[in-house]
């Protein structure tokens, strides 16, 4: 799981290299109570972007899939 520090990173780097600048609440939320995987934290940041994970494509989806998955190694690296 990542850190409220941790998420708010991956969501700075999530703008600023691919766009995905989510609503303020939306931020809040995923900070507050970030999803506990990869995969279910990607879907999220698609989600609160008001878009359908399983729908996107899948060049983007594989892009942010491996922000968030760097993102998850290195807060696990971190933990050990």
């Amino acid at each position: 799981m990542l850190s409220a520090d941790e998420t708010t990173w991956l969501l700075t780097s999530l703008c600023s290299e691919l766009g995905f600048c989510l609503p303020p609440e939306a931020r809040a939320r995923l900070t507050a109570t970030p999803p506990l995987d990869v995969d279910a934290f990607t879907a999220a940041v698609f989600q609160a972007e008001g878009l359908d994970p399983a729908a996107a494509d899948r060049r983007l989806y594989r892009r942010v899939r491996a922000l968030v998955a760097g993102a998850f190694e290195r807060s696990a690296a971190l933990r050990r």
